[in-house]
């Protein structure tokens, strides 16, 4: 120790060297402690209603509480994951989406495999938050431990304390000692004792910064007097030696402090002072042969919750390899949790850390606890009854291992990953705001204490494995600042005030960046926020006063950085990128004050940077939030759209602008002059309270030309239709083009705007103008617009004196101007009738209407005399009469003109009202625009309830007297009528209808089901004579049809109908009929005949008729005839076959036979192919032999005229020869086939079966020792064996056809399923007695399962299957490839099934 003075006056002169600047920069700790703390509880109350609260629920509570020795007794290979989250908080996406991913130098060599799995590439975190990190070297202390390893071999660095004083221990078993302003105080222990104690391997320094302890890497534990520096106690019992001491804590209580070594061992450290001795007693909390444990924390409080109710049990976290623990040292040891990991990597390492937060406004501790990638955080609480609950929040999932975790305040943490990068995070939102490498630091790891290098290693490979990454001595935070030891250097980490955040990032020249951060930490939406206190009101004035400053300083570099040189483009596009900005947050801090005129009047100083500012200003005021704008802004604003000719924007603009301090007429006029007369309207309203002179303006214009006749332009239709929409918001009380006109002007407004309308002239006027110029000129332009506005007026109208009198006084100008007018079209004219009838129909009407005015209306709109706009005067009538101007008419007047002028839809209204329904199918049938709507309605007067039988009675009766209109119309629908209503009358309208066409027009409908009516036939119940007289109609007027038709009727009598064809003489018809009866001869004889006739035709002909087409004839004759044979001779016997088609082959050769008379046939060689076509048609039902015999036996050919019939022979028997080799091939093969298989067969039955063990699988007795009685033993294919009896006690017996078959016990019994058990055993029985002789061999169930399953071998039937259809089918006078005895049931022709393949493939070759 006598050297001691000399190492610290050293280290001061060096310590000397470092600037004031960096001291108050980086370390000013002891006011940091006071101020991060209160204000971080604050904080965390004052923001607790703007976020989410964590979900959180009890851990269930147990009666009796686990003691301490029965957790340590606990084995620590559990399985199971512990389970606490609700699983709608897991939130794995959240950290992600917020954060980004880099690559160091520290990832190359980090040999985390489990992290590359993990990465994801993120965006970039930091234009959201900024640079929320200051960290800074300690130069001064980095400088005097590099000093201390060379001048006093100090060594390396190995841990870190750090409170209001720093304490640095080195690996030579030096502790260093700094203050804040990084000069060295002391330096305890030396070199020697270094090397009998080994490196300090853990630091501590107590609440009152007052005692030091020092763990050693051989174990040894030394207390020093941090005020002068002695040794206090030097200890060497305090737990098992060989072990390095990895933790050491003092707790709150400054007597009390926990220290764990590298066993595993969790050891409880009480220091006494007894009579001026001091002692240290020492009390095993944890074994480390229960399982290791590598990291513990005690709960600190601060000076300002030192009465926190949880602070008297002085809790203590344990992190062993597999759990958690959370017990109390305090009044008695207590275990208040136990906490599984589940399954971790075994690589990461276990984190712990506590901090105070506030949730639900009440402050308690949280610890936070993670190995791996997952971050779990517990609430501690105390309730009433003294007992401590802990509740789980909401989890972190990232994607990177982690090595380090500390809370630099209630709301942010700050983490280190496996690749030394480190990660601030937003606790409650879970947000990343920003990583910093910080491999630069070169940190220290603990890994050599925790192999325990210095005591020989002796550790466990866990223990060791998880040290790999150790870093707990390395990492010390105090007063919202961390530490970081290197192996050369001290660095420390905080949070940068907001202001600092927005200045570096001002630094970067990211201004906007800087503008987004200012604006949310002026909104309270930015996080891990410091140095902002007060009341909300307070800190936005604070920062809306520096985000002004950065606006000036903005705007002046928007203006420096334009580009000077280059086209006007570049220079527009830099404002417009920046320009915009200005003006958004002089909106948002609501400083339109700076916007206006310093702002305005900088950019001003840029032609283009004033216009980009201008155009900016437009989306605000048609949003309208911008109000009250300077007026030369204004002035400018108007100008430069005009300039750009933009006149559409300007007139945008005006329209939500207060213009009262514009030049009035000059924006009148340029309105004016550029059609913007929504502006120009806006600009008299509301600058002058003037409603009238726009309307003078825009009448004088659209006026002349209405009155001349001539056809408006476009731009006149347009400041027509504004004109009215004027009037109408005028007249409604509202303004023009938008919001409302001020309550107090409403009634004069209107009274102006009805004077205006009904002056009798206009202030100008010419002699020879016509009175109510204005009315007239609006119901000329658009009479139904115009009425309808006064429609809505009148609706508004209160019924007082004035209103009732303005009504009744422009109706009495409407009807002077156009009843006394011969210029208006019956539609103008329709439509003031139609108002008028309408205002008359209402409940409360005032108005007087002269009903001879109605008269001379009808009389004007019915005049049979002008035939010009028919559907248009009566679509008006119709619609004046809907609108109620009924009353105002005689109605059967109105009737009688109405069916004078034609105007239908007039009268189906009227006979409507009277329920005349039959009445209005003479208007229907009448008008031919809708005559075909005639059906729908008289389906709807007879299916539609409401409607009484009389009325239902008499519109049926009109619709049977114009029956035959009705048909004629749509006969379809004329049928679907009838049948739909009036099924049973079918008869009586069959009769109505004397026109034989439209009968059978409305039969074919009715019968016919491809006419597509929708009509069930079954419930028609009509006679057959009804069909019979339609297929009559039918052979008359479309005989081509009938067969067709006939396949699809159902209703006819054969015998009748075989009547009506053949006096028609329609053959087909009849053969069909015929056949259909079942005489097929019948039939075939009408064929054949016609047949026989075709052909008399074509040796008949000469060469100048049409010969392609009489062959045609002939052809399509022969392939009916033969159809009709095809059809029909499967159900015949041989004889009937041969009465078929030899007289067919007849009449097909008797044309070939007169070959050799004078007159020789034009076709021998069409005949010839024909009749090939019967003889092949014929070999499938007639025998070869009896065809050949049947032409050898002709006359003709029986004279030695074989040659001409030589090609027919030969065909025949080459058809014949290519069909037997066929069948000769295929027999062959089968039959070598079968063979292979049955061989195969013979060989798997009788193979002999290879028994498992040597007893019976059911009593265990060796078969050879069981002699009671001549039993038989069973072995199974399965090779299970058995006795026979034991097999039956056990009931393995079926009985099948009176025979016994046994199952194996084992395998039924496992299987549960019989039919498997029966089908998959082979059974084969041996007799220890010789007396019984053996049965004959049969095939067993298992035999043909083998069988069948050689059989699936080949996709398709069994070749057995194929012979055995062959040997049956083949009839006595074919060919017989072999006979053999056919047993079992009859079975369906598998040739026959449409899955059916014949696979020829020669037999695999078998071994002798």
């Amino acid at each position: 120790m006598e050297n001691e003075p000399d190492h610290e006056n050293v280290e001061q002169s060096l310590s000397a060297k470092t600037t004031e600047e960096e001291l108050n920069k980086s370390f000013n700790l002891e006011a940091s402690l006071s101020k991060f703390s209160y204000i971080d509880l604050d904080k965390e109350l004052e923001f607790k209603n703007d976020l989410i609260d964590d979900k959180e629920f009890d851990i269930p509570q147990v009666d009796t509480p686990p003691t301490l020795e029965s957790i340590l007794n606990e084995t620590d290979d559990e399985d199971e994951s512990f389970v606490l989250e609700d699983p709608t908080l897991l939130n794995i996406d959240t950290i992600d989406s917020h954060s980004y991913d880099t690559s160091s130098v520290a990832s190359s060599d980090s040999g985390d495999r489990t992290n590359l799995k993990r990465k994801k590439k993120l965006p970039d975190s930091f234009s959201l938050h900024g640079s929320v990190m200051r960290h800074s070297l300690l130069k001064g202390i980095s400088a005097q431990i590099v000093s201390a390893a060379d001048k006093v071999d100090a060594g390396l660095p190995t841990a870190i304390a750090v409170s209001s004083l720093i304490a640095v221990g080195t690996s030579h078993g030096l502790a260093l000692i700094f203050d804040q302003n990084q000069a060295l105080r002391l330096c305890l222990g030396s070199t020697s004792v270094g090397g009998q104690y080994g490196a300090i391997s853990a630091l501590s320094i107590n609440n009152d910064c007052s005692r030091l302890l020092c763990g050693f890497a051989k174990g040894q534990i030394t207390m020093w007097d941090l005020a002068s520096g002695k040794l206090l106690r030097s200890i060497t019992d305090a737990h098992p030696p060989g072990t390095a001491i990895l933790h050491i804590k003092f707790t709150d209580d400054p007597t009390l402090a926990i220290c764990n070594d590298s066993g595993g061992s969790v050891f409880e450290l009480t220091f006494k002072r007894v009579m001026g001795v001091r002692t240290c007693e020492s009390r095993c909390l944890f074994s480390g042969s229960k399982g290791e444990v590598c990291c513990i924390e005690p709960l600190h409080s601060k000076p300002e919750l030192k009465d926190h109710p949880i602070t008297q049990f002085s809790l203590l976290a344990m992190a062993s390899l597999t759990k958690i623990l959370v017990i109390g040292l305090k009044p008695s040891l207590k275990v208040w949790m136990t906490f599984p990991y589940g399954r971790m990597d075994p690589s990461s390492v276990p984190l712990l850390a506590w901090h105070f937060v506030a949730v639900h406004n009440y402050v308690n501790p949280m610890l936070a606890f993670c190995r791996g990638d997952v971050v779990h955080f517990l609430l501690v609480k105390r309730d009433e009854s003294g007992a401590i609950h802990v509740t789980k929040q909401k989890h972190l999932h990232l994607y990177y291992d982690l090595i380090n975790f500390t809370w630099i305040n209630s709301r942010t943490v700050v983490l280190l990953d496996s690749v030394e990068k480190l990660h601030v995070i937003d606790r409650q939102t879970q947000e990343e705001l920003e990583t910093v490498e910080i491999s630069e630091v070169q940190l220290v790891y603990n890994s050599s204490h925790f192999k325990s290098l210095a005591t020989g290693g002796n550790v466990s490979q866990a223990l060791a494995l998880v040290g790999e990454k150790a870093c707990y001595q390395s990492i010390s935070s105090y007063g919202g600042q961390i530490f970081y030891l290197g192996t050369k250097s001290v660095y420390v980490m905080m949070l940068r005030s907001w202001r600092e955040r927005v200045d570096h990032l001002l630094k970067q020249d990211c201004l906007t960046e800087a503008l987004a951060l200012a604006w949310s930490f002026h909104e309270g939406k930015a996080k891990a926020v410091v140095g902002l206190s007060g009341d909300a009101s307070k800190r936005k004035a604070v920062v809306a006063d520096r985000m002004v400053e950065i606006l000036f300083h903005y705007a002046d570099r928007a203006l420096k950085k334009c580009p000077d040189q280059g086209k006007i483009q570049v220079m527009e596009q830099h404002f417009q990128d920046m320009v915009p900005v200005i003006v958004d947050y002089c909106l948002l801090l609501e400083r339109k004050d700076l916007l206006f005129s310093q702002m305005y009047d900088k950019l001003s100083e840029n032609s283009v940077a004033k216009g980009v500012f201008l155009e900016c200003l437009e989306p605000y005021i048609l949003s309208d939030k911008l109000v009250g704008m300077t007026p030369q802004v204004m002035k400018d604003l108007i100008v430069h759209f005009q300039d750009k000719k933009l006149m559409e924007n300007v007139e945008a603009l005006i329209v939500h602008m207060d213009i009262t301090s514009l030049d009035i007429q000059q924006v009148v006029l340029m309105c004016w002059e550029n059609r913007l007369y929504d502006a120009m309207i806006y600009v008299y309203n509301r600058g002058m309270n003037e409603f009238i002179s726009p309307m003078e303006k825009l009448f004088r214009v659209i006026a002349p030309p209405l009155n001349a006749g001539r056809t408006l332009t476009d731009e006149q239709v347009v400041m027509g239709n504004k004109l009215l929409v004027y009037i109408s918001c005028c007249l409604a009380g509202r303004a023009y083009p938008l919001g409302d006109i001020p309550e107090d002007l409403v009634p004069l407004v209107k009274n102006q705007v009805f004077e205006f309308l009904i002056r009798l002239h206009s202030a100008e006027a010419s002699p020879e103008e016509e009175i109510y110029p204005y009315v007239r000129t609006l119901l000329h332009f658009d009479t139904r617009e115009f009425l309808n506005v006064l429609a809505l007026t009148f609706e508004d109208f209160k019924n007082d004196k004035q209103a009732v009198e303005y009504q009744q006084r422009i109706v009495d100008i409407l009807l002077k101007v156009m009843v006394e007018n011969s210029d208006f079209t019956p539609s103008q004219v329709g439509c003031l009738f139609t108002f008028l009838a309408r205002q008359l129909a209402k409940p409360d009407n005032t108005l007087f209407v002269n009903r001879t005015l109605f008269d001379q209306v009808l009389e004007f709109l019915c005049s049979p005399d002008d035939d010009s706009r028919h559907s248009e005067r009566q679509q008006v009538l119709l619609e004046l009469l809907q609108a109620g101007g009924i009353v105002q008419f005689e109605e059967s007047r109105l009737i009688r003109m109405a069916e004078k002028a034609e105007f239908y839809q007039i009268c189906e209204f009227m006979y409507e009202r009277e329920h005349q329904y039959d009445k209005i199918i003479d208007c229907y049938l009448r008008d031919p625009l809708r005559e075909e709507e005639v059906f729908n309605y008289i389906h709807n007067i007879l299916s539609i309830p409401g409607h009484s039988a009389e009325e239902k009675q008499s519109v049926w009766q009109k619709a049977m007297d114009h029956i035959e209109e009705l048909v004629s119309l749509r006969p379809c629908k004329a049928a679907e009528l009838v049948a739909t209503h009036f099924s049973e009358q079918i008869e009586t309208v069959i009769k109505k209808l004397q026109n034989q066409v439209l009968l059978f027009k409305f039969l074919r409908s009715l019968l016919d089901p491809r006419e597509g009516i929708h009509v069930n036939q079954e419930l028609l119940q009509m006679s057959p004579c009804v069909t019979e007289q339609f297929i009559e109609l039918l052979c008359q007027f479309s005989p081509n049809q009938v067969i067709e038709t006939l396949q699809v009727l159902e209703c006819y009598r054969l015998e009748e109908t075989i009547q009506i064809t053949q006096k028609y003489q329609l053959h087909e018809v009849t053969a069909y009929l015929l056949e259909k009866k079942g005489d097929i001869h019948g039939a075939f004889l009408i064929m054949l005949q016609r047949l026989q006739s075709k052909l008399q035709e074509i040796t008949h002909q000469d060469e100048k008729t049409k010969e392609e087409l009489s062959l045609k004839d002939v052809e399509d004759t022969m392939v009916e005839t033969i159809a009709l044979c095809q059809r029909n001779s499967h159900n015949l016997n041989q004889q009937q076959r041969e009465a078929l088609w030899f007289p067919l082959l007849e009449a097909m050769m008797a044309p070939q036979k007169l070959s050799g008379s004078a007159a020789p046939h034009l076709h021998p060689d069409a005949l010839k192919s024909l009749t090939m076509q019967v003889l092949n048609s014929m070999a499938a039902f007639i025998a070869l032999p009896s065809i050949l015999q049947r032409i050898l036996q002709d006359p003709v050919y029986g004279k030695g005229k074989l040659g001409e019939i030589q090609g027919l022979i030969l065909g025949m028997l080459d058809t014949f020869n290519y069909e037997q080799t066929l069948l000769e091939t295929t027999t062959s093969l089968l039959n070598q086939d079968l063979h292979w298989s049955l061989c195969n067969l013979r060989a798997s039955v009788t193979r002999g079966l290879n028994p498992k063990q040597d007893y019976c699988s059911i009593c265990l007795q060796q078969y050879k020792r069981r002699q009671e009685m001549a039993d038989e033993i069973i072995v199974f294919s399965c090779g299970h064996l058995y006795h026979s009896f034991c097999l039956q006690n056990k009931e393995c017996t079926i009985e099948t056809e009176g025979q016994t078959r046994w199952t194996c016990y084992k395998c039924s019994s496992s299987n549960k399923v019989g039919k498997l058990s029966e089908n998959s055993s082979e059974i084969k029985t041996g007799k220890t007695a010789p007396s019984q002789a053996a049965s004959e061999p049969v095939l067993d169930p298992q035999q043909i399962q083998a069988f069948d399953q050689l059989c699936r071998l080949y996709r398709g039937s069994s070749r057995l299957a194929l012979l055995t259809e062959l040997s049956q089918n083949r009839s006595s006078e074919s060919y017989r490839p072999f006979s053999g005895s056919q047993s079992g049931p009859a079975f369906n022709s598998i040739f026959q099934n449409e899955n059916f393949q014949l696979q020829l493939i020669p037999p695999p070759v078998t071994e002798d």
